[in-house]
């Protein structure tokens, strides 16, 4: 039922109208009368009425300044105006304010009636339309997050200027302004020692990230974005004086939300230094890396900064061989970063790797058993992977090591290069193993895209894969989102079926995987740009 609220000093035309017209139906419920503008207003605001209908002529505040002032405060409001005075004047400023209909004094009750039906209607299509619009807007969501992650990459790659920062923010609706700036970055990886368990998520997982997007999206202070499959970034923004405690505020919440899954989860988060210019948000992004990526290091400290990597470099407690932390020789450190680690991260990597043995360097036998333990460490579990000792060591391995261990060779350069070959390998074994499901999940959209209940959890689940990983994966490999992807599909099956057969537009809307033909219609003309008539007479 819509709402009705009557305005009319005249008592008689007033009660005439309250009584005789059959409210409920026509699918009006009446809520409430007022002898003039002024008695009406406090009411109004309080039902907030669907419909109002109210005279021009009133005692202290007349139909028209009513008006005005609600159409403000409730724009959806449909307004039909009745008078007694056939004056165009009164017609020119009814429309000015937004009157919906302007009826002349006598109102009979079949013209009124016409009137109300025409306006349910119209109410009706636009609480549709916009309900089809959310509905959309949702579906799109997934696009928009693309969409900021693809704007981060030129911004953090410093390939944008200020200017064209914020024009290029002003298109996907992002607000930058801002005195200062600092970026979090948050690693979450699922607990797993086997390379197999890439693609799968406990339930936990979900809720985590769910929880952390749903508090950084209720203050404006902090824009949160998802960079790959495991890392998300917070971007930090307010004034110079606030910015410690917003740092703070971020990093407790991050600790408070992540600690609770720690059973199934690993996570870690890299705090950088604040910076007081938009085209510094680069440099803040290298140094917060460099910072992230000592999280190799130190598996039980989950929040990092300058100041802990800083620590870390200086080789502090490391005064001899003897006086080596055997913690610090665990393989674990050298598969957690094979596991886990990019390329970009090697550098400071193995910088902090030998950072915390580098007093025991100058001993060739200590020099030897770390060389042995990398080597056979990446050796081992490269062939967890599936890849072979010959594909992993250079040719001149043999010869490389030799140099290192003899004649006191470059152990951080044989490092490198051993490490970086490691990733690579790996990189494009995951690169497969990503094009393999892909092409799993591919094939499956193709012949399910006809399916309602077609979503991208649907179809992860149909090839045994993780909803985030998929979502990441198809984004990456495709240059498009999943929804852009089937709904472009779904639009091009419908095209066919517009011009090449006779079925109505309910029927192809079912066939390419809409129940509600009405919001086919929508979703076709946001896409194609016309309706699916316009369509089919060959616009």
């Amino acid at each position: 039922m819509l709402k009705v609220f009557l305005v009319e000093d005249e008592s008689i035309v007033r009660e005439g109208l309250k009584k005789n017209i059959p409210w409920q139906e026509y699918g009006y419920q009446f809520m409430g009368e007022a002898s003039d503008g002024e008695m009406a207003l406090p009411m109004i605001r309080k039902i907030r009425p669907d419909v109002l209908i109210t005279d021009i002529k009133m005692p202290f505040m007349d139909g028209l300044a009513l008006s005005q002032i609600v159409t403000q405060e409730i724009p959806d409001i449909k307004i039909i105006i009745i008078s007694g005075y056939d004056e165009f004047e009164y017609a020119q400023r009814a429309i000015r304010v937004g009157v919906e209909r302007y009826l002349l004094k006598p109102i009979t009750r079949g013209a009124l009636r016409k009137v109300l039906m025409e306006i349910r209607e119209k109410i009706e299509t636009e609480k549709e339309q916009k309900n089809y619009l959310e509905t959309f807007q949702n579906e799109m969501k997934e696009f928009e997050d693309y969409a900021r992650r693809n704007f981060l990459e030129k911004v953090f790659g410093g390939v944008l200027s200020v200017q064209q920062i914020y024009e290029e923010a002003a298109k996907i609706s992002l607000e930058l302004d801002g005195p200062c700036y600092n970026l979090v970055l948050l690693n979450l990886q699922v607990k797993r020692r086997n390379p197999e368990m890439a693609m799968q998520e406990p339930e936990g997982f979900d809720k985590v990230r769910e929880a952390l997007f749903r508090y950084f999206m209720r203050f404006p202070e902090y824009l949160v974005f998802r960079w790959n499959i495991n890392l998300y970034v917070v971007l930090i923004k307010g004034e110079k004086e606030r910015m410690e405690e917003l740092e703070e505020r971020c990093i407790n919440n991050i600790e408070k939300i992540c600690s609770e899954e720690e059973d199934s989860m690993e996570w870690y988060a890299g705090v950088g230094k604040t910076v007081e210019r938009l085209s510094l948000l680069p440099e803040c992004y290298t140094n917060v890396n460099h910072i992230l990526a000592h999280r190799f290091f130190s598996p039980r400290r989950h929040i990092l900064t300058e100041k802990d990597a800083v620590e870390f470099l200086s080789g502090k407690d490391t005064k001899s061989f003897e006086s080596v932390d055997s913690a610090k020789m665990n393989p674990e450190i050298i598969q957690g970063f094979l596991r886990e680690g990019t390329l970009e991260e090697t550098e400071d990597f193995i910088k902090g790797y030998l950072a915390g043995v580098k007093d025991a360097l100058d001993s060739r036998l200590f020099r030897d058993y770390l060389l042995l333990n990398v080597r056979f460490t990446v050796v081992n579990y490269m062939e967890m992977l599936g890849i072979g000792q010959q594909d992993v060591l250079a040719k001149d391995d043999n010869e490389k090591v030799r140099e290192v261990s003899v004649n006191g060779g470059d152990l951080y350069a044989y490092m490198k290069e051993l490490l970086e070959r490691a990733l690579t390998l790996r990189d494009k074994e995951n690169e497969n193993q990503g094009k393999r499901m892909l092409k799993k999940g591919l094939e499956y959209i193709e012949e399910n895209f006809s399916d309602e209940s077609l979503s991208l959890n649907s179809v992860a689940g149909a090839i045994g894969v993780s909803g985030n990983y998929f979502s990441s994966v198809f984004s990456q490999e495709m240059k498009i989102t999943f929804i852009e992807y089937v709904t472009k599909k779904r639009m091009e099956k419908a095209k066919k079926l517009l011009r090449q057969s006779e079925m109505h537009s309910g029927e192809i809307a079912a066939k390419v995987g809409y129940k509600d033909p009405h919001y086919f219609s929508f979703v076709f003309k946001k896409t194609v740009g016309c309706t699916p008539r316009e369509y089919r007479n060959g616009k």
